[in-house]
């Protein structure tokens, strides 16, 4: 019986030695390959997210030349970041497009105006005139000031006394001189190659100028000279219009039918459609008034044959309020 036991001690001395070698043996080899999962790695999700982005689209057709309302905009996640593109609705909010722009395109600062006709207020038009030096202040003039437009009406040698200097324009904002201008926007012609040594002086200054008013500035530039006269921009005086009479049109609303209410004074587009004439312009829309310019007319013939080989025609020159009949 003792034997036995020792036996069976033996043995499982043995098994418990031959155990531990393996174990021995298994913690010396490679550990096992891991297995390949079906499951994305969380950072890998996260990279795909981060490869969209924001911008802004048309959720409506967009007419090209019509105000961006904030209904027709959203904004959504796309896989292109297009240069230009905007991001925010609110900023794309009232902007013009100058094309047409359809469903689901998303917009760019490209697509939209930019330039002088964004700095233009309501009622206005920006609108250019010849310009030198002495009428551009001595070139001192820059795009933001604020001029007095004058008008010079030279009357000939013998009628000088009919010559006028006025004030055609009072503080209209200057959005362009030469080639700066109030958008910060180089001229085209800045982008040609340049003679360092030759600088050349402005020839156009642009004017922001209510567009009932442009009639007079046009025709004040073709019928005289014009002078601007620069002003400190805190300088709010202007004329009072209810001290002058206003100048009649050149076309004639038409009659009321009766019935019909009476109408205010012409504004803007309407007075810009009525126009001016240079006649009105230069007399002050006096009644009668001839302007400073000497006009002929033919008086009649003499029956009487010239003894000098002259035909006896007589001409009347009138030269302002004078008027001289000479014989021929």
């Amino acid at each position: 019986m003792i034997n036995l036991t020792k036996i069976i001690a033996a043995i499982l001395v043995l098994l418990a030695i031959a155990l531990g070698g393996y174990a021995w043996m298994l913690s010396r080899q490679a550990p096992p390959p891991v297995v390949a999962t079906t499951t994305q790695d969380p950072t890998r999700v996260k990279s795909q997210e981060a490869a969209t982005y924001p911008v802004v689209v048309a959720t409506k057709a967009l007419p090209a030349g019509q105000v961006i309302p904030a209904d027709a905009l959203r904004v959504e996640r796309l896989t292109i970041n297009p240069a230009g593109a905007f991001q925010d609705v609110v900023v794309a909010t009232g902007r013009v497009p100058v094309l047409d722009l359809g469903v689901g395109t998303p917009l760019l600062e490209g697509q939209m105006v930019s330039g002088l006709a964004l700095r233009v207020a309501e009622g206005e038009r920006a609108v250019a005139i010849k310009a030198d030096e002495v009428m551009g202040v001595g070139s001192k003039v820059q795009p933001g000031d604020f001029v007095d437009v004058f008008i010079m009406l030279k009357s000939d040698g013998k009628d000088v006394d009919r010559s006028q200097a006025r004030l055609l324009l009072s503080r209209k904002r200057v959005l362009a001189f030469g080639t700066a201008s109030v958008d910060g926007l180089a001229s085209k012609t800045a982008d040609k190659q340049q003679q360092p040594q030759r600088v050349e002086a402005p020839r156009t200054v642009v004017l922001a100028v209510p567009v009932d008013d442009i009639n007079r500035l046009t025709l004040g530039e073709s019928s005289g000279r014009l002078l601007l006269a620069l002003r400190n921009p805190a300088d709010t005086q202007e004329p009072d219009p209810k001290l002058f009479a206003e100048l009649p049109t050149a076309l004639q609303p038409v009659r009321l039918k009766p019935g019909e209410p009476p109408r205010g004074p012409l504004e803007g587009l309407d007075r810009a459609q009525a126009g001016l004439t240079t006649n009105d312009l230069v007399t002050g829309g006096q009644a009668g008034a001839r302007p400073p310019a000497a006009s002929v007319r033919l008086v009649g013939t003499s029956s009487r044959p010239s003894t000098a080989g002259r035909a006896g025609l007589q001409v009347e020159v009138i030269r302002g309020e004078k008027s001289e009949t000479l014989q021929y």
